[in-house]
């Protein structure tokens, strides 16, 4: 399972337990079957637990509740994250700027306009 879907789920379900597999699907841009994957796969790793609760009358739904080991995963996972995230922008930064000095250096060297001959 990789990483960023591992954190984008946990970090989901942190703010709301009770989302469906298919939401977490869309908001993820992930198949529903790669959700249930995942699901599973973080229960298997005791870092999520499954609850039952009642969404009306009629329906149960699961709620995905983080266990101390799913909070520490998450903010392990956010920690790497964020750190992958600052080296990108860091790197953008940089190829930025070159681009920026080329597109300067470019204009001083294009030759002068010239005047219309009359």
């Amino acid at each position: 399972m990789q990483q960023d879907v591992r954190f984008r789920i946990l970090r989901l379900l942190d703010g709301n337990p009770q989302m469906s597999q298919r939401a977490l699907s869309r908001e993820l841009g992930i198949s529903l079957g790669a959700v249930n994957y995942c699901l599973s796969a973080l229960v298997a790793k005791g870092q999520l637990k499954i609850s039952n609760f009642r969404a009306s009358n009629k329906k149960l739904r699961y709620a995905y509740v983080l266990t101390p080991k799913g909070v520490a995963e998450k903010t392990a996972l956010t920690s790497r994250f964020l750190q992958r995230k600052l080296n990108e922008y860091d790197a953008l930064k940089a190829e930025i700027e070159s681009l920026q000095e080329d597109l300067e250096l470019g204009a001083d060297m294009a030759p002068a306009p010239q005047r219309p001959r009359k």
